[in-house]
């Protein structure tokens, strides 16, 4: 359960270092130096917070769009930017 005490940037902190966590051991498996976890991590949820507070002030595009465009800057990188990602969502 979340503790309701905790400040946004304590939360942000405790969430990347989960990413870390796991994005290190990723990094591991593939080869890639596992130091540079906690950089990768930071800029994950740095470019999720940031934008979600802005979409908070903005509402606009619906919140799947907003969603789908930050999977797109995080997996494609600017190079291979698709101009109407869409989620793709599977039932579990």
């Amino acid at each position: 359960m979340a503790s309701t005490s905790g400040t946004f940037s304590s939360l942000l902190n405790d969430i990347a270092s989960q990413v870390e966590y796991l994005l290190a051991a990723e990094f591991k498996r593939r080869g890639f130096d596992p130091k540079l976890a906690g950089l990768y991590s930071q800029a994950l949820v740095g470019m999720v917070a940031l934008t979600g507070q802005w979409w908070l002030e903005a509402r606009r595009p619906k919140r799947d769009e907003v969603a789908a465009h930050l999977v797109n800057l995080a997996w494609y990188g600017l190079s291979e930017l698709k101009q109407r990602p869409q989620l793709v969502t599977r039932e579990r």
